[in-house]
């Protein structure tokens, strides 16, 4: 199998890590967190004019017709410069239920907005009883005339403070964790009864807690069908997986390769402590562990197309065990190497440790995924 980026890819690769080596220092992404919004308008818009905003959608749509890999480029890229801006929140998650789920009219307005710069999104799924289970949902979507009208809590919304729109998973029907019965509404951020209270998650990004009373919903803004959404649901956190493991192996591809450069500088008895071998073992171990990461980043990522839905979550499940498993153990490695100093806020690696502990635990940590694989008798299906 060829797994060589072509022409365009490569040139889309060559433009973004360009951009982020030349904007996303340690120091400038320390001041794009510390601004009200947690991150870069100025990057955001640079990013809309590179045509990143636009990487998954169909021409047809306004977009760049880049599919997953494209997302899978960027991702990685965004990985190597921590970056902070919504592109998870708003291209991969928003941009994906607009993709495989809403209406011709839904896609004709919000996509271009997206592709422009001018709207952000924010999917408001999790809530405090639901941990990694898409479809423990209490949120009600009561019906009312041509209207949903949308009460509930949704925690720890990535992004969700400063999205101009949410996209809220609610139960229109059946009880709770009926894999039936869940809508997916399209929300204005600032709607009557939306009330949201942002805050930083340790990994310098942000969440908001969001409380929903009496939110009145059109019925053109449900995307796709209002009592069968889980399906759609699960698509897109697959594919928010897939892409949150290409940026796992930026991050760990910087901490690999900082903690080696450090070995070969940092003295000990009057020479490199890169010189002593049981140190270069344990970096070449840290090589090994990012290159199985890479290797089942590219798996979920071909995967997320796969129309065979139980091998699609085999492999994203396997994906984000090894993720999981590699991130722990290349952070660690990178940390204690450093030393004491590793374990400061001046020095980059323990940021990098923090967001790759963070995408451990998104739609899943590796424990749970391995459990999923259990049960789905592993990666080859029996």
């Amino acid at each position: 199998m060829d797994f060589d980026l072509n022409d365009e890819q490569r040139l889309i690769k060559d433009s973004v890590e360009r951009l982020l080596a030349d904007r996303y220092g340690f120091e400038q992404r320390k001041a794009h967190g510390a601004s009200d919004k947690g991150w870069s308008a100025d990057m955001w818009a640079q990013y809309a004019e590179l045509g990143l905003l636009a990487m998954p959608f169909s021409a047809d749509d306004g977009g760049m017709d880049q599919g997953p890999v494209g997302t899978m480029i960027v991702m990685e890229a965004f990985g190597r410069a921590l970056a902070l801006e919504p592109y998870l929140a708003t291209v991969v998650l928003g941009g994906g239920f607009l993709r495989n789920g809403a209406n011709s009219a839904q896609k004709a307005e919000l996509i271009p907005q997206i592709a422009d710069g001018s709207l952000t999104l924010a999917f408001a799924q999790t809530e405090r009883h639901s941990r990694y289970d898409l479809a423990d949902v209490t949120t009600t979507a009561r019906k009312d005339g041509a209207s949903f009208v949308l009460d509930g809590a949704k925690s720890v919304v990535v992004h969700g403070d400063s999205a101009d729109k949410l996209i809220v998973t609610a139960r229109v029907a059946g009880d709770r964790r009926d894999r039936s019965g869940i809508g997916v509404f399209l929300v204005d951020g600032n709607a009557p009864g939306v009330s949201r209270r942002g805050y930083p998650t340790q990994d310098g990004q942000r969440a908001a807690e969001v409380l929903l009373e009496g939110v009145r919903v059109n019925a053109d803004w449900v995307i796709g069908d209002p009592e069968n959404g889980l399906p759609l649901i699960e698509q897109v956190s697959d594919e928010a997986i897939a892409a949150l493991c290409a940026e796992a192996v930026g991050t760990m591809s910087v901490m690999h390769e900082t903690t080696v450069d450090y070995l070969k500088t940092r003295k000990q008895f009057g020479v490199p402590i890169g010189d002593f071998q049981v140190l270069q073992h344990r970096a070449a171990d840290m090589f090994l562990m990012l290159e199985q990461a890479r290797s089942m980043a590219l798996l979920a990522t071909m995967m997320t197309t796969e129309q065979d839905e139980a091998e699609r979550r085999r492999s994203i499940a396997g994906a984000k065990v090894q993720i999981g498993r590699s991130g722990r153990f290349v952070g660690q490695q990178a940390v204690q190497l450093h030393g004491g100093v590793g374990m400061t806020m001046e020095l980059a690696v323990g940021h990098y440790f923090k967001r790759v502990t963070m995408i451990d635990t998104a739609f899943g940590d590796a424990d749970y995924h391995l459990s999923r694989l259990a049960d789905a008798g592993g990666l080859i299906a029996a």
